[in-house]
């Protein structure tokens, strides 16, 4: 297979060699030519030339700053929301709706970490996707005031997949920034 790549004025050939994968070079734009262009951000010609921008960086994390205590103090499950975004590298995180959307499809990397409030009480966080349980986190020892609950995923995710954490159970301790939410983009697919 020929592979052809043009950067800036230079111009190189390579003979024999199988590989479509694009080289990732910091603000620049890079022209492939690709024998099976279907990646997803890609704009490309008839001719199987993919033109790819460096922004395909996606990166969040987020944290609660205040307790998350339902006014009922029932186990009505409810959505975790977040008051500080600490990175939000692309802004697929919306700090308002506490939710993650991908931007493209691909395999992403997910973690969480709560703690509970009080003495005597379980607590249950799930990471959602498309309003269904991934994962859970658990704490439950009724001999502990505050006990950490803690998870982590890789997924492979659609473009506009959402993902957002929910309480099923208990309550969260937040005053000191105990509560936290992060992902990134390993690779895009």
């Amino acid at each position: 297979m020929l592979s052809l790549v043009l950067l800036g004025f230079g111009v190189a050939f390579s003979l024999g060699q199988n590989y479509t994968e694009p080289l990732v070079l910091e603000g620049k734009c890079l022209v492939v030519c690709d024998a099976n262009p279907s990646a997803e951000g890609a704009l490309t010609s008839s001719f199987g030339i993919s033109v790819r921008a460096s922004g395909a960086k996606v990166a969040f994390s987020a944290l609660r700053g205040t307790n998350h205590e339902p006014s009922d103090m029932s186990n009505t499950p409810l959505t975790i929301y977040f008051d500080q975004v600490l990175v939000n590298i692309g802004n697929h995180f919306n700090l308002q709706a506490s939710i993650f959307q991908a931007p493209r499809r691909g395999i992403y990397s997910f973690s969480f970490h709560v703690v509970k409030v009080y003495n005597r009480q379980t607590i249950q966080v799930n990471l959602m996707h498309n309003e269904y349980p991934i994962i859970s986190a658990f704490a439950g020892d009724q001999d502990v005031t505050r006990e950490a609950a803690s998870n982590s995923v890789l997924l492979h995710l659609e473009r506009e997949d959402q993902l957002y954490l929910k309480l099923e159970r208990g309550n969260l301790m937040g005053g000191w920034r105990y509560s936290t939410f992060s992902g990134f983009l390993v690779f895009p697919l």
